[in-house]
């Protein structure tokens, strides 16, 4: 097979919280056989991979690390900024429901990504700055929806409306400004600047590589993102 193969099977199962005799059972094998392909101690059948491939709702690419494209039988994933009708929320289709579910995958693969890869470089106010930007984020996205039903009671917030946003936007601007100064190398207030030899490299190979079930979701934010950066 490949080096992936074994690595790639071993996440999806442990992802889906299976052990490898209930795995194994349901793939038609023993016990044994499977802690040997997972190993890679032994080479399987192109039967078992279009099985693996069924069983997870993965593509057979995808197992062999071919490609960071899972394609789920259930259908293509729509692009983050895929643009449905207020008619379509309503037929019943269900297109805004597998929107919703998609985006949030997206986000919650991608913080995980970028938090393993803070957590590696061991400095609390680069952590303490960027988790300081994304609540700033999640707060005024939370802000925005709360706020379109005015019947909703506003002791939840104490910041009063007409100003919440300029010193929101202020305390996240000197965020992003403190995380970007602490990782290139200068210390703010009381934290230390980054520890250079800490420095970790990171590529899109090394990306899919290291988080062969996250990888997707972040780069397909960033081709979203930067799609939409072109637009304007």
């Amino acid at each position: 097979m490949n080096k992936d193969f074994p690595r790639i099977i071993t996440l999806l199962r442990e992802e889906k919280g299976l052990s490898q005799k209930q795995a194994a059972s349901d793939l038609g094998i023993s016990q044994p056989l499977l802690s040997h392909y997972e190993k890679g101690i032994r080479e399987c059948s192109l039967d078992f991979v279009v099985r693996t491939a069924d069983y997870y709702d993965v593509t057979c690419d995808y197992l062999l690390g071919r490609s960071v494209i899972r394609s789920p039988s259930s259908g293509e994933k729509p692009p983050l900024d895929a643009d449905y009708s207020i008619q379509d929320t309503y037929t019943g289709t269900g297109k805004i429901n597998h929107l919703v579910k998609y985006n949030r995958k997206t986000i919650s693969d991608s913080l995980g990504i970028i938090f393993d890869q803070i957590g590696r470089l061991d400095n609390i106010g680069l952590l303490h700055e960027c988790t300081s930007v994304l609540f700033s984020a999640v707060y005024n996205i939370f802000r925005i929806i709360y706020s379109s039903n005015h019947k909703n009671p506003r002791g939840i917030f104490s910041v009063p409306d007409h100003i919440y946003k300029g010193r929101l936007r202020a305390m996240q601007a000197v965020a992003e400004n403190n995380a970007e100064s602490i990782s290139r190398g200068l210390p703010v207030s009381e934290y230390r600047s980054l520890d250079r030899t800490k420095q970790v490299e990171l590529s899109p190979e090394i990306i899919s590589e290291s988080y062969p079930l996250m990888s997707e979701s972040l780069l397909t934010l960033i081709q979203s993102t930067e799609k939409r950066m072109t637009k304007l």
